[in-house]
């Protein structure tokens, strides 16, 4: 598998679209680790979670992805969903699955590992008979909100990583909720089978209550969601597209970031690229991002 990471400056980035002489940086990891997600390091350091292993990779732009953690002796059927570098915490949060059937009863929970050495710091089983840990976010205050995709639920983790809860359990988030992220202060999830989107509300006692944003165009299979310069970015994975999305109010406007793409499940930014990882085609790519 090659990840494919363009180098192109924001201002130069038309220009160099065009040419066929931009510059290219490759990083290979082992063919069949189908990245679903994927996030970037302090350091530049590409950590991927794989969605049929019990591994993480991490590799440096230009070179090989190499095992960075194995839970395969404790966990042989696991697999990894979301990934995401926290800096403040030096943590890598990671949605692990359990055990990898797909049958009920499967169980998943949000792993921390230390974003240096890769040492286990944390685990945080998510609640009930059935769970899919799919992606979270951080919250200013170092705790974090993780979807749970087949149950449609949304927890809050404690800063730490052991200890949460559920804050919303509700009907509309059944069909996927799946991709978060935050933009000017405000919570917000997709969901991967209807293609929705939702700001999540919380009241003065912390109730939450999901409000529908309205897109202007239809998003298939709304995937991974990142927020980047006032933005949110989203891989459609049921088109081979990525998005960025402007919200007013309760609306937002759609506009094609990149096309032609093979079921990207993941968005990053990191400096003046978005990095889409293309779980069908083993392989990501990192995008110039627009001005």
């Amino acid at each position: 598998m090659r990840l494919v990471c363009t180098l192109l400056s924001t201002l130069a980035a038309a220009a160099l679209l065009a040419s066929a002489s931009a510059a290219q940086a490759d990083v290979t990891t082992p063919k069949g680790a189908q990245p679903e997600s994927l996030t970037v390091a302090p350091n530049g350091d590409v950590i991927l979670g794989s969605a049929s292993q019990p591994r993480l990779y991490r590799a440096k732009p230009g070179g090989a992805a190499t095992v960075w953690v194995d839970v395969s002796k404790e966990f042989p059927q696991a697999t990894f969903l979301g990934v995401l570098a926290d800096p403040g915490s030096n943590t890598l949060w990671a949605c692990q699955i359990d055990n990898g059937t797909p049958t009920e009863g499967r169980k998943a929970s949000l792993r921390g590992f230390d974003l240096a050495s890769g040492k286990p710091k944390s685990r945080w089983s998510l609640p009930g008979a059935t769970s899919l840990c799919n992606d979270m976010v951080v919250a200013a205050d170092g705790s974090l909100y993780v979807t749970d995709t087949f149950t449609g639920r949304l927890h809050h983790v404690k800063k730490g990583g052991t200890e949460g809860t559920t804050v919303l359990d509700n009907f509309r988030l059944m069909y996927g909720i799946d991709g978060i992220a935050f933009l000017n202060g405000k919570l917000y999830v997709n969901t991967v089978f209807a293609g929705n989107l939702y700001r999540i509300d919380f009241d003065a006692n912390g109730k939450a209550t999901p409000v529908e944003i309205f897109m202007d165009k239809l998003v298939t299979k709304p995937d991974g969601m990142r927020e980047h310069g006032g933005r949110l970015y989203v891989a459609e994975n049921g088109s081979g597209k990525v998005h960025y999305l402007t919200i007013t109010g309760d609306t937002a406007k759609v506009t094609v970031f990149k096309e032609g793409l093979q079921q990207p499940t993941g968005v990053q930014p990191a400096g003046n690229t978005i990095w889409v990882p293309e779980r069908s085609a083993d392989k990501g790519t990192a995008l110039p991002v627009p001005k």
